[in-house]
């Protein structure tokens, strides 16, 4: 149990970083502004996915949210990923662009299986 334990919050703080933190400090920076763009979605997007995956990643880092407002967060972070992917290969083809959102997604997969784990294991 220990090590699902481990294993549950290093990939959850993986997730926080790369969907939280660095959204949250990057988002008007000329390369994030460009990057939205690049792939034909409005400007508002980009502040609406911003406050989105932030919030997410806090539902999922904060232990005292539970039950259904952790499986929105993890579902829509996901729906997030798989929509990444699919955007930079319709407009860039399949690539290093493509693949990062398939890496993190299989680590949110990861973080999720743990915390059912866990969640078991306290029934």
């Amino acid at each position: 149990m220990k090590a699902t334990k481990i294993i549950y919050w290093i990939t959850t703080g993986i997730i926080f970083l790369f969907e939280g933190v660095m959204p949250a400090l990057t988002s008007h920076t000329e390369v994030a502004v460009e990057g939205i763009k690049h792939l034909g979605y409005p400007d508002y997007f980009r502040v609406m996915l911003t406050v989105f995956k932030v919030l997410g990643s806090l539902a999922l880092i904060l232990p005292v949210v539970k039950g259904i407002y952790k499986e929105w967060a993890y579902a829509g972070l996901g729906i997030v990923m798989i929509s990444a992917c699919i955007s930079h290969t319709a407009i860039d083809g399949f690539g290093g662009q493509s693949i990062f959102p398939l890496v993190i997604f299989g680590i949110l997969v990861t973080s999720h299986i743990t915390y059912h784990k866990l969640s078991a294991s306290k029934v």
